[in-house]
């Protein structure tokens, strides 16, 4: 009797151990599969959140099949504890597992709404824009001079939540003096007024921060971002250039920042100074003669005065040969590597065209006819 009951005892174990393997697989099968999600959605990961009401928003959404199998899923896999606050875009499809992983990498929001502090050459713009889901993209909700003083309402509300992301762009060309001064006025970031940097040591690149981050800090960022551009372009560049150090690169490539705004110019613009080097000429370019004025500190907002182009400053090279002895600005990664790799020309000459590009000219003969033109466009835009 006993070795009856025994054996069916250990008939049920068996049966039982082999649903329970079953149910696993099928689990797992679950949490692998491809989810039922038919439209991205932006998933709102609060601080302090854990992966019960992660679960429960990603149900009541109808991004996951069953919000057990995924809390089971992320514990199995040990990532439960990794849960990252923020807001993330879950694509279409996407199974548990995916999903699991999204929440859990960190590093930057990939959806939600953002405001953005763009410092450019002239003021710094304040933009506020949400990611669209269901079309990936960008619906700007305000844009704004920061100087103005009168920021629209929805950009106090927005800066209030805790969810919303921040973003500070640099432009490229802008000077280290327009950094600080532009860090120092954003209310969201904490720490006394940085030192000026160096210039041309900033990273003209977009940068997430969070509020309270250390002005300092992100500074700091900048240098190093700008460290390791500099570092590539200088291993990359071209052989026989006129230039010995990286930091001759550097300045170089600020000039080119300055002169142009037209990507796809930069490699002539870039030849043309590699070249006037190349034959011992002046550079005789506008644009270092403005930071002998303003050492960065300000825009000029007018024309150049004859006098002005005769002063002698360390920065002015229509009077000095070579290369100023700063940058002039802080050149992105483009002209970085314009500088680094100019086109092969014969140009020593370029004047603006008109179009917001130059005529660039190999003899005297031709820059004097495409300056006589350049000189006639700005006749006609006068009179109308």
């Amino acid at each position: 009797m006993w070795r009856h009951i025994a054996s069916n005892a250990l008939t049920f174990l068996i049966l039982g151990l082999f649903l329970l393997g079953g149910l696993v697989l099928w689990g797992k099968g679950q949490y692998d599969a491809a989810g039922p999600l038919e439209q991205a959605i932006c998933l709102q990961v609060e601080r302090g959140s854990n992966m019960r009401r992660v679960s429960e928003k990603l149900a009541d959404q109808g991004a996951v099949t069953s919000a057990a199998i995924f809390r089971l899923g992320a514990d199995y896999t040990e990532k439960s504890a990794a849960l990252k606050a923020g807001s993330y875009l879950v694509d279409p499809g996407l199974s548990m597992r995916q999903i699991t992983d999204v929440v859990t990498r960190g590093g930057a929001s990939t959806c939600g709404t953002e405001i953005i502090y763009r410092i450019g050459i002239n003021h710094m713009r304040v933009q506020l824009r949400e990611l669209d889901p269901a079309t990936s993209r960008y619906q700007e909700q305000a844009d704004f001079d920061f100087a103005d003083g009168a920021a629209p309402a929805v950009y106090a509300e927005q800066k209030a939540k805790p969810d919303t992301r921040f973003r500070i762009a640099l432009a490229e060309g802008v000077t280290s003096w327009q950094v600080v001064q532009s860090l120092a006025a954003l209310d969201i970031l904490s720490g006394p007024e940085p030192l000026i940097p160096a210039e041309g040591t900033l990273a003209p690149d977009s940068y997430e921060v969070k509020i309270g981050a250390e002005r300092s800090d992100i500074i700091e960022k900048m240098q190093t971002v700008q460290a390791g551009w500099l570092a590539d372009a200088w291993a990359a560049r071209a052989p026989d250039l006129p230039i010995s150090t990286p930091d001759e690169l550097l300045i170089l490539a600020s000039i080119i920042e300055k002169e142009t705004a037209v990507a796809d110019e930069r490699g002539q613009v870039a030849s043309v100074f590699v070249n006037r080097l190349n034959r011992g000429m002046p550079l005789q370019t506008d644009p270092t003669v403005i930071y002998g004025l303003t050492q960065g500190q300000g825009v000029l907002g007018r024309g150049l005065r004859r006098s002005e182009l005769r002063k002698e400053t360390p920065w002015n090279t229509y009077v000095i040969n070579g290369l100023p002895p700063t940058p002039i600005a802080n050149p992105g990664r483009a002209s970085l590597m314009a500088a680094a790799q100019p086109d092969e020309t014969g140009f020593i000459y370029f004047v603006a065209d008109g179009t917001g590009g130059h005529a660039f000219a190999k003899t005297l003969a031709e820059h004097n006819a495409n300056v006589a033109q350049w000189r006639r466009i700005e006749a006609e835009r006068a009179n109308n």
